[in-house]
């Protein structure tokens, strides 16, 4: 019989509707019941495309005497740590405090007031490797509460105070200079393997807020080193098992095996990290023209499309690390890895034996039972073009016909407003309207769908049907960065006004008046035992950093001056935590280059939108690398963006206006002089 979890919209939640463990949602009553049987509180936190949240699941969360264990003893309460990202984060944070680690699954033992007391993540069925058992630590967090509450009391409520006591303040920090800047780059170079073009450790995620920064601060400062790192780094990724190399689209990290050989991934793919990658290697073409870098970003620009867009327009958080691998076991990896025979059968032994020597696939394998990941080793001579794309076209249609990993279809608004902002620059950039269209789409599914009248946002919808779940910082930042982005491309003024009113939310709900800090959560949000507020890039970037930069960028298109002015106070963080760790602040130290570049504003007015003329100004002023540009493209007689306000045609002819701090260049009609001119 279906528990609590069946009303979900989260595909997460739903995955553990059947289990017999008597699951509750985040909500008041579940602590309520607990209070009323006075039993701790277990709360299990994961997401869709967790493979470790998988196994857990069917080990213990699937087992009858487990879960009757956990009914009797426990008020079990399941989160989808992507629907309340602010859950996760307080407790996350108890966590890594507690044990100087963290992941998913979470597993945290509170009060019924929701104080923790006992933390862990995966733990096996059976005791091994210096684990207990899931058992044995339900059967452990037990006893304490039985027969040592007074010593359980006394370190709930010591942990809770010193997670409330923590407040992130930057002081009088001021905002990023020249020297922040340069000293965050020296770090930087300090944490890269020149070999590899990684950076140094076992596990590499993609840095794509990192590469921002450095593509900017070379577009500004004329950094040949930022330049060459955010090459190689680009370069590396591009090469490796972290791409598809069939389908596109990118993966959550990779592993450095010890025995060496290729990185291997961790096969789930993640929306966030598409978005931001597909919108990073645009970037990088943007500065460099580098064929690879168009490649990429086109290649994962159309995985996001063909595969994470919804029904209703929008776009699917992830699709799943593991899939059936055709024998009914559900396989992490399954549905990418090869081996020489499957090559054989789909390609023949001529294009097998090249797929194999170009992919890297051996007769051994280099993942799992002799089958191999796909990437590019270093190869000496030539391949041919026209034969490796046949090859791809074929292992992609080959590849369709297996079993597909699960998608988790949830569209979060935070995630699908970077993918709003990658897809409408990178089919900007490549003319591909299509693109745009498709971002266009999915800007109109979160105004439709997941906007009130007031303009708050709704963190999730699902089928069509919005999340009850309340909007957190990185939602309105987001949001808002990927209608400045659709302002830009499209010259259309609707979207600068959706992203006014979210923005106007952040400075009312989330800045703190004093400090000029940000917090995760608005002012009226629900109170959990710690408003969560982080300025640190992680898998995404932090909504402090996301709502400096969209703050700044609305500033620069409206002159809005309280917008400017908490996008300064914000950047202080940055000041602070820059030069100290660069790889964690990415979003915010490229925030930063913008202001110091600016940012500059670009006016391009022609006699039609249609008019091939204007098109090519237009283009040529998206396609300038000064940090954080702004751009408006309309008529004269427009009142769709403001900076178009008062400018006029010269000789009739398609004209641009460049400014910055106040002073403005003289119209050009010339696309070369607007192009040298936001050459950075």
């Amino acid at each position: 019989m279906p528990n609590r979890l069946a009303q979900a919209t989260s595909p997460y939640l739903l995955q553990h509707a059947d289990n017999p463990v008597d699951w509750w949602p985040w909500q008041t009553e579940a602590f309520e019941e607990a209070r009323r049987r006075d039993v701790p509180v277990f709360l299990s936190v994961g997401y869709s495309a967790c493979h470790w949240c998988h196994v857990l699941a069917h080990e213990s969360f699937e087992d009858d005497d487990i879960a009757a264990y956990m009914n009797e003893h426990f008020v079990s309460v399941k989160v989808d740590r992507e629907e309340r990202p602010d859950v996760d984060a307080v407790y996350m944070e108890a966590v890594q405090a507690a044990t100087g680690q963290g992941g998913w699954p979470m597993s945290v033992w509170m009060t019924p007031d929701g104080e923790p007391f006992y933390f862990g993540t995966y733990f096996p069925p059976d005791a091994r490797h210096g684990m207990p058992s899931f058992r044995q630590v339900l059967e452990g967090v037990h006893n304490a509460w039985t027969s040592r509450r007074d010593e359980v009391g006394e370190v709930a409520g010591k942990i809770t105070r010193d997670l409330a006591a923590r407040k992130l303040s930057t002081g009088d920090a001021g905002t990023p200079t020249e020297e922040t800047q340069a000293l965050a780059l020296l770090q930087l170079t300090r944490d890269i393997d020149p070999a590899s073009g990684w950076f140094k450790g076992d596990t590499k995620f993609p840095p794509s807020m990192v590469i921002e920064f450095l593509l900017r601060h070379h577009a500004r400062a004329g950094s040949v080193a930022a330049l060459e790192m955010a090459e190689g780094l680009c370069g590396a990724m591009a090469r490796s098992s972290l791409y598809d190399q069939v389908g596109g689209g990118f993966h959550r990290y990779v592993l450095t095996p010890r025995a060496g050989g290729p990185l291997v991934p961790h096969f789930e793919k993640m929306l966030y990290d598409n978005a931001l990658l597909c919108r990073v290697y645009a970037h990088l073409w943007r500065s460099t023209r580098s064929e690879l870098a168009r490649r990429v970003a086109l290649e994962t620009a159309d995985f996001m499309v063909r595969e994470l867009r919804t029904n209703e327009g929008g776009f699917a958080s992830a699709l799943d690390a593991d899939s059936d691998d055709g024998t009914g076991r559900h396989v992490e990896g399954a549905y990418y890895v090869w081996t020489p025979e499957q090559l054989r059968e789909v390609l023949g032994d001529s294009d097998a034996e090249l797929a194999a020597q170009y992919f890297g696939v051996t007769e051994e394998g280099t993942f799992e039972e002799g089958a191999s990941v796909l990437q590019l080793p270093q190869h000496e001579g030539a391949f041919d073009a026209d034969r490796i794309a046949s090859v791809r076209e074929r292992l992609l249609a080959a590849r369709a016909a297996r079993p597909a990993p699960g998608r988790d279809d949830k569209v979060v608004a935070a995630w699908n407003g970077l993918a709003i902002a990658a897809l409408a620059e990178t089919g900007a950039y490549f003319e591909r309207p299509d693109l745009v269209e498709a971002a266009v789409c999915a800007a109109d599914l979160l105004v439709r769908l997941h906007l009130d009248e007031a303009a708050r946002i709704a963190r999730t919808s699902k089928d069509g049907r919005v999340g009850a779940n309340a909007g957190v910082l990185e939602d309105y930042a987001d949001v808002a960065e990927g209608f400045l982005a659709l302002a830009s491309v499209t010259g259309e003024g609707v979207w600068l006004e959706f992203a006014g009113f979210l923005l106007d939310h952040v400075l009312a709900r989330f800045v703190d008046e004093e400090s000029g800090a940000l917090y995760d959560t608005a002012a009226d949000a629900e109170r959990l035992i710690r408003r969560p507020q982080d300025p640190t890039d992680n898998a995404a970037p932090s909504g402090w950093t996301a709502a400096a930069n969209a703050l700044l960028s609305y500033a620069a298109q409206t002159g809005a001056e309280p917008h400017r002015a908490a996008a300064e106070r914000a950047l202080g963080v940055v000041k602070a935590l820059g030069p100290r760790v660069p790889r964690f602040i990415g979003w915010g130290l490229a925030a930063a280059e913008a202001r110091l570049d600016g940012p500059r504003e670009i006016a391009v007015v022609g006699p039609a939108l249609d008019d091939p003329a204007t098109q090519t100004m237009h283009r040529t002023a998206l396609l300038g690398t000064a940090p954080g540009a702004v751009v408006a493209v309309g008529t004269p007689d427009s009142d769709e963006l403001p900076l178009l306000a008062g400018r006029s045609l010269v000789a009739g002819e398609p004209t641009a206006y460049v400014c910055r701090n106040f002073t403005c260049d003289a119209p050009t009609t010339d696309p070369e002089r607007l192009r040298a001119a936001l050459s950075g």
